[in-house]
């Protein structure tokens, strides 16, 4: 089990037994993670993916409280799992991503711009794997839309381009459970980056396919029984 999935679990423990109440306050972070022995870290993961889901209120300056629980709340909160657990319509949107964007990043490494590059470095540069979730999945939509443009093909720009937003809520949940993603996520693009710099267009094309099969896999697992 990941480490923030049993932190999440753990949590859930508290709630469920009726340790923690709806409206109680969690314990300080340092505490929390001390009696339940997890690192800082994954109880802070934990926390934000609980409370992405409406179990947590995190109060800014206050504290991390239980919400309501209330079913309109939590019904609410089920509707970005169910997007993409419901059936695998998203798995659908990933699979044209592997056959579309690879290609993409072939036809890029031709056509690729400096100024494009320029784009490109400036986003790996700028982001940190230890970032929230959220700011590495907009650079990631971004670096993908870069690439796609790069191309040359405005069909493609544009299908990649709306392609991002049914798959957006897999890579922000991707990134909160799964140990590792967004670092991971990082070395990827700077692979893609490396092979459209020296303008190989199969090794762009290979580390696209990559790139992507690996969310795939991951969402194949999310979907799982």
């Amino acid at each position: 089990m990941a480490v923030t999935d049993e932190a999440i679990l753990r949590i859930k423990e508290m709630i469920v037994s009726g340790e923690l109440a709806p409206g109680d306050r969690l314990p300080r972070e340092a505490d929390l993670a001390a009696r339940l022995g997890l690192a800082r870290n994954s109880l802070r993961e934990a926390v934000r993916a609980l409370a992405l889901i409406n179990i947590l209120d995190v109060r800014q300056g206050d504290g991390t409280y239980v919400t309501s629980l209330e079913s309109p709340l939590l019904l609410e909160a089920l509707n970005f799992v169910v997007d993409f657990h419901s059936d695998d319509s998203v798995l659908q949107f990933f699979e044209v991503r592997r056959i579309m964007e690879p290609a993409g990043a072939a036809m890029a490494a031709v056509r690729i711009s400096d100024g494009e590059l320029s784009q490109l470095r400036k986003l790996l540069d700028d982001i940190d794997p230890e970032a929230p979730v959220e700011d590495l999945v907009a650079s990631d939509i971004e670096f993908h839309r870069i690439v796609a443009q790069a191309s040359g093909n405005l069909v493609l720009a544009s299908l990649v381009d709306g392609l991002s937003a049914p798959t957006q809520r897999a890579r922000v949940w991707r990134g909160l459970t799964e140990q590792g993603a967004g670092e991971r996520t990082l070395n990827e693009h700077q692979a893609i980056y490396d092979a459209l710099a020296q303008h190989q267009p199969e090794l762009a094309q290979s580390w696209m396919t990559v790139h992507i099969s690996g969310v795939e896999r991951w969402l194949h697992h999310a979907l799982a029984p």
